[in-house]
């Protein structure tokens, strides 16, 4: 049965909006995922290490028959074929994949966490959240449109009102 997934996609290496565009075209295309909706595409300050280039963040939701950590390998996947290395914590990427939510799930375990630990305080993340699911509940029962008001737009930007956004 399939199980509605909640990923969040970031870059700012390398063409970033081209580089996102790409990996949600890899996401919909990759065996047992298929992207049912894609939110706004959001320009917002780094996040970690100064002196990085602004990021462009956009979510997607995905129904998957997958079960959450093959999702995770499947989305590293995707990170490693568009150049991503993972050297410095928080630092610039060609692309970063996190599953901030999967269905009603939680999972703790050594490599995967959800829903996603920061995503709490992180707009760049809840408001294109928001843009997919106006009326989601978190596992918790928080509503997401409680947190996006808590956090607000501060540092965001919209840059394109939908996919394909470029």
């Amino acid at each position: 049965m399939a199980e509605t997934a909640y990923v969040a996609l970031g870059s700012n290496l390398e063409q970033p909006e081209l580089q996102l565009q790409r990996a949600v075209d890899n996401i919909d295309s990759a065996p047992h995922i298929a992207v049912s909706a894609c939110s706004r595409l959001y320009r917002s300050d780094p996040v970690g290490p100064p002196g990085q280039p602004d990021y462009c963040n956009a979510v997607v939701a995905v129904n998957t028959t997958l079960e959450p950590i093959q999702l995770l390998d499947a989305l590293q996947s995707i990170e490693n074929a568009h150049g991503r290395v993972r050297s410095v914590r928080w630092g610039p990427r060609t692309l970063d994949l996190d599953i901030i939510l999967f269905g009603d799930q939680t999972v703790e375990s050594e490599r995967l966490t959800i829903p996603h630990y920061q995503m709490h305080v992180r707009n760049f993340v809840l408001c294109p959240l928001l843009d997919v699911a106006p009326e989601l509940e978190l596992p918790d029962g928080t509503a997401l449109q409680v947190m996006v008001d808590k956090l607000g737009y501060q540092g965001l930007n919209v840059i394109a009102e939908s996919y394909p956004w470029i």
